[in-house]
């Protein structure tokens, strides 16, 4: 291994890491604009990593993808707590679909930040620019993966939460107990979807929208 690979795997890290962990800290202070306090109150809206790892979807999952050559990572963090019956107090379903999205808005706000830094970049001439023209592919590529990924209506994954208020909103309460009955089979609907040929109605729009944001 040499000392470019140690750079490409310190980027994967770190670019993973921020985005996993920033969608997660997004949810809970759209929450506390709401008047919830409850991840405030455990902490969890810190920038301290150790507080929102999950052993499996922050290092098990994405090690397992990395080291399969998959062709792409994937993880999670640990959920911020929200008591989203507060949120609906204090602003409505409208607070309460901006609370589902704020994750997904944190991941793709990040991939054009990055993106429109790297037009501007030089090609790397040392090793520290190379780390940061790495960084901030990586930052595209995985904030652009669970930014679409994130967005099907699947429980446990953010769409479906903003799609069940937004029909609770017009006073249909179907489609939230629908996916409050199928949670428990959520993550096997996910892994049937990626490791499926289904995985293509995910990833082929991902690539494509990659292909756009990185110069």
């Amino acid at each position: 291994m040499n000392t470019t690979d140690v750079i490409d795997i310190i980027s994967i890290i770190l670019a993973l890491a921020i985005a996993i962990i920033g969608h997660e800290i997004m949810h809970g202070l759209v929450a506390y604009k709401y008047g919830d306090n409850t991840a405030k109150n455990q902490k969890r809206l810190s920038i301290n990593p150790i507080v929102h790892i999950d052993p499996i979807g922050t290092i098990l999952v994405p090690a397992m993808l990395h080291f399969s050559g998959a062709g792409f990572l994937f993880g999670w963090a640990k959920p911020v707590p929200i008591n989203i019956k507060t949120v609906i107090e204090n602003g409505g379903y409208n607070g309460a679909i901006a609370v589902s999205l704020a994750g997904i808005a944190f991941n793709f706000a990040l991939a054009l930040i990055a993106s429109f830094i790297l037009i501007y970049l030089s090609p790397p001439s040392t090793l520290f620019s190379y780390f940061i023209q790495a960084f901030l592919t990586y930052t595209v590529i995985y904030n652009v993966v669970l930014g679409i990924f994130n967005l099907f209506p699947i429980p446990p994954l953010d769409g479906s939460h903003a799609l069940a208020h937004l029909f609770a909103k017009f006073g249909n309460y179907r489609v939230e107990e629908f996916f409050s009955k199928i949670s428990k089979y959520g993550m096997i609907f996910l892994i049937i979807i990626i490791a499926t040929p289904l995985s293509t109605i995910i990833f082929t729009p991902i690539q494509q929208i990659i292909r756009v944001l990185l110069p």
